[in-house]
């Protein structure tokens, strides 16, 4: 990761770990509570990811994050890339994965004419626990576990809290960032 903090500076690049997950209803294993004798009884809606999210992260603790109401396509991509960039400010050096919408002749087209804005660098195939961001995502289901929203609109505002409160502990997304071995120099 240090040369990809050095090509970012060197550039002038700002420096984002990107990774998708996704949002269901589908019953989680996790614990919950209830009075003695009266087993909690969980009921869902549906089966199906209903809400995706595209988050990307810098190593200063940033949070950015985009949701969807779709699995992650190449036209999700580009639309979550135009919007970092415009939150950011800055051109986006962004690690990413080799998800199929990633490396879409779509996706690629629009990196390839945009160059000036977007740099790509891939992490290793099966390498989540490289990905700092992986663990905002583990952070963020486990906050969600216990949750019964009645509706697609009302699990998308929870994504939505929980990436927000995520992002109110910029600390915390720092340490992701030395939990996973990668260096984060020039920051507290």
């Amino acid at each position: 990761m240090g040369g990809a903090q050095k090509k970012a500076r060197r550039e002038q690049r700002t420096l984002v770990l990107w990774d998708e997950t996704g949002h269901s209803f589908r019953i989680r294993p996790g614990t919950t509570w209830a009075r003695r004798g009266l087993t909690p009884v969980l009921r869902r809606v549906s089966k199906r990811r209903e809400v995706s999210s595209i988050v990307a992260i810098t190593p200063d603790g940033r949070l950015y994050a985009r949701h969807f109401r779709t699995s992650i396509s190449s036209r999700c991509v580009i639309q979550a890339l135009r919007f970092f960039r415009r939150k950011i400010g800055t051109p986006l050096l962004v690690v990413w994965d080799r998800l199929n919408a990633h490396r879409s002749r779509v996706t690629t087209d629009f990196i390839a004419s945009h160059a000036q804005d977007y740099t790509v660098a891939n992490l290793p195939a099966y390498a989540p626990e490289l990905n700092p961001e992986e663990q905002c995502n583990a952070l963020v289901k486990r906050a969600m576990a216990n949750a019964l929203p009645g509706s697609v609109d009302d699990l998308h505002r929870l994504a939505r809290r929980e990436f927000g409160r995520l992002k109110r502990h910029p600390e915390m997304i720092v340490r992701f960032f030395r939990h996973a071995g990668l260096s984060v120099t020039g920051i507290p």
